[in-house]
């Protein structure tokens, strides 16, 4: 398995469900488990804050994450250099 280390403007899914609240009306959601986010910010101790926006680019939600709650996703293929 290749592990990357996460960082800012990665586009990475949920491994979880998560309950939360919506970003403009603060009404209670659910993000399920593939939720896609962008990492907007990397705090210390592989935290990050990441963005969940609708395909017009409105955020419904921001949440602050540990790093093993997401996983990176890859558009690209990725190739290991030894």
């Amino acid at each position: 398995m290749i592990m990357t280390q996460l960082q800012e403007l990665d586009i990475v899914a949920l491994t979880e469900d998560r309950q939360t609240t919506h970003f403009e009306t603060g009404e209670p959601i659910t993000l399920y488990k593939g939720q896609v986010g962008t990492i907007v910010m990397e705090y210390d101790n592989n935290v990050f804050e990441v963005d969940f926006s609708d395909n017009d680019g409105r955020t419904y939600a921001m949440e602050t994450l540990p790093g093993d709650r997401l996983i990176q996703l890859h558009y690209e293929l990725v190739e290991v250099v030894a």
